[in-house]
């Protein structure tokens, strides 16, 4: 007799919360605390961000997590502050410093240096960094003191700006790159080619994908909500020590994004709710209308502005290959 498969904990929410982290907290822990406020079945976020950074984080809830890879490959815009003089074993403030330099750049040498950083660079990750070696981390074998060669990878810079000039020694930069691209290795390739070494003080990403900064929310925002819908305590209970628990998710639901808004880049089908339906069961449908292509390999089928399906247009007809149930989200 086949044994009936278990049910999953959780809400089956899907939908996207683009959260702005604060520093010193892991990018896993903020999952996690977002999973537990929502009490989704599953969650998951588009690149990690370090614990010293701050910034946009986007956390997909449920079945939102099939759209990941959309959001991860797409560009990423970090605002940076280099502290020129010295370079350290993390390339930020976490490390000891391991070279220093009495030198300090001037700003027309900055901006001349920069131009040599867009485009398709050669970039050698951080010792401290998430690449793995031999299947293990490299910030794991550096902390336990072992040797490191990384090997230059090709990493793409679209943009990399000075924004302002602090002081002689402290500059800050904006930069739009690809997956894949560390800025702290910017700042230490930066400051070897303008012979005075550097390191970041300050990293705060505010896009990515297509997910706009003015788009996120704080974790006290998040935890608001959470508390606008939380069960209502008698004395005896609160004495007691009961925590309250969420039992009105609408507010936390309020600050999702549709999975579709993961996927800006591809082309858009809308179904009609019958369509939508027959999708949902994994069947193919006809498409009409001047302008629909006859083939395209990716595409999004949407109903009412919410993601039902990834699939391909072939000879006409939407055919799903990756479909989306659970409870939609409510904001976009």
């Amino acid at each position: 007799m086949a044994r009936r498969g278990k049910k999953p904990k959780g809400r089956p929410i899907s939908g996207w919360l683009v959260l702005d982290k604060p520093k010193g907290m892991g990018s896993t822990d903020a999952v996690g605390k977002i999973k537990w406020l929502y009490f989704a079945q599953k969650a998951g976020h588009a690149g990690t961000l370090d614990p010293l950074a701050s910034g946009m984080l986007p956390i997909a809830l449920g079945d939102a997590t099939k759209t990941v890879p959309y959001v991860m490959d797409g560009r990423k815009v970090y605002r940076f502050t280099v502290r020129w003089g010295a370079e350290t074993t993390t390339d930020d403030t976490e490390g000891p410093f391991t070279v220093m330099s009495e030198a300090r750049p001037s700003e027309a040498a900055i901006r001349e240096a920069l131009l040599d950083y867009v485009g398709e660079i050669a970039q050698v990750p951080p010792r401290f960094s998430a690449v793995k070696i031999d299947g293990a981390r490299a910030y794991d074998l550096a902390r336990e003191g072992e040797e490191l060669e990384l090997e230059a990878r090709t990493v793409t810079v679209h943009r990399l700006e000075l924004v302002e000039m602090v002081d002689e020694a402290t500059t800050v930069l904006e930069a739009e790159c690809g997956k894949g691209t560390y800025v702290r290795a910017i700042a230490r390739d930066l400051g070897r080619d303008l012979g005075c070494y550097g390191h970041i003080i300050e990293l705060r990403r505010t896009s990515v994908g297509g997910f706009s900064e003015e788009e996120m929310v704080t974790l006290d925002e998040v935890e608001a909500a959470a508390d606008q819908g939380r069960e209502q305590l008698d004395a005896e209970a609160a004495e007691a020590g009961a925590k309250a628990r969420v039992v009105n998710f609408g507010a936390l639901d309020g600050l999702l994004f549709d999975a579709a808004a993961a996927l800006d880049d591809l082309y858009e089908v809308t179904l009609s709710s019958d369509q939508a339906g027959r999708v949902r069961l994994g069947n193919s449908v006809l498409l009409r209308g001047a302008n629909v292509p006859a083939f395209c390999e990716e595409v999004m089928a949407t109903e009412a502005g919410r993601l039902v399906a990834l699939g391909a247009i072939e000879q006409g007809s939407f055919k799903p290959k990756r479909v989306f149930g659970g409870t939609a989200a409510a904001r976009g």
